[in-house]
């Protein structure tokens, strides 16, 4: 009798196992499809890297001699320093550049806010040494101070590195030079002591092909980039000048390059006949980034004639400037 109450429990038990058994390998066989089917997820941007980081190396420029970023002669659409992303950075520098009959020292600071914006502040020390003595004027030193603001308006030279757009950027210089008892002379020939150029960059940067190419439209009257004042009795109005950069990187810390930059000629014929022309400057260099704290321009600069009624000599010679970046 008791055999017969549990078998009927006993078989019961096992026809639900089996039914939960099958159940349950049913439920798993298309949870394991999906498993080893892909799934496919949307591609996400790489995370965004700020401040210092942000830029490659040497796409800040080195500092030129008007305290701007860019050539050692011409300033360039970049910004100086490695900022990015909002954050600041700063670069210093000091240029010195030394021709057959002057030497012109020049140091400033170059403030970057986040790509976009740059202040700059340089300061110019012209030393005539003897040049100028038969006018009576022996070791007279022109110190020039330069004051600048660069504005990005459009483009991205690094991102923009595969299409036709150059980055480019608005700025202007003004410039106060300190003549001492030279000052006379130059009023004399109607220059000023005082002037404002504008201009505007255009920078290009062929990544894949290790290339880049500026170009600079600057209005201007200055005399001698502003050390022999700015305009003359003869032409006092501002001319559209252009400076042409063009650089090949040998390696990522490695540059080399030469540099075009156009003068307005303001001096030539008010006095000494054409004595006092002036020639356009031109360069070529070779820039070293170990890192992005440093940088060291070397070059072989060619100024022209600087007051060729006094110094016949063509004025070309060996350019060397240092920058620091914060």
């Amino acid at each position: 009798m008791t055999r017969q109450l549990h078998t009927p429990y006993a078989l019961t038990l096992t026809v639900t196992l089996a039914t939960m058994l099958h159940s349950a390998v049913a439920w798993a066989q298309p949870t394991a499809a999906a498993a080893a089917t892909p799934v496919a997820t949307t591609p996400q941007p790489p995370t965004p890297v700020s401040g210092r980081r942000g830029k490659l190396l040497l796409t800040s420029g080195v500092s030129s001699i008007d305290g701007a970023a860019g050539g050692g002669l011409t300033p360039w659409a970049v910004t100086g320093g490695y900022a990015t992303d909002g954050s600041v950075g700063v670069s210093s520098f000091f240029t010195r550049t030394v021709v057959q009959d002057y030497a012109l020292n020049v140091y400033g600071v170059a403030v970057g806010w986040g790509d976009r914006l740059e202040a700059s502040v340089a300061r110019q020390v012209f030393s005539t040494g003897n040049s100028i003595a038969p006018l009576g004027f022996p070791g007279l030193k022109l110190k020039q101070t330069i004051l600048g603001l660069k504005l990005r308006v459009a483009g991205d030279a690094v991102l923009d590195s595969d299409n036709l757009l150059p980055q480019i950027a608005l700025g202007i210089e003004h410039k106060d030079l300190d003549a001492g008892n030279f000052a006379p002379v130059l009023r004399s020939l109607g220059a000023h002591t005082r002037g404002t150029d504008v201009y505007v960059s255009a920078t290009k940067l062929f990544l894949a092909q290790s290339v880049l190419v500026n170009t600079t439209l600057r209005a201007t009257r200055a005399n001698q980039n502003g050390l022999l004042g700015f305009g003359s009795s003869k032409r006092d109005s501002h001319r559209v000048q252009a400076e042409m950069s063009l650089a090949l990187a040998l390696r990522k810390d490695l540059v080399i390059g030469i540099e075009y930059r156009m003068k307005p000629d303001n001096l030539n014929g008010v006095a000494f006949g054409d004595g006092l022309r002036e020639d356009d400057w031109k360069d070529a260099f070779i820039a070293w980034t170990p890192s992005k704290w440093f940088s060291l321009t070397l070059a072989y600069v060619d100024l022209g004639h600087i007051v060729p009624a006094l110094t016949p000599k063509r004025q070309a010679g060996p350019y060397a400037s240092a920058q620091l970046s914060f």
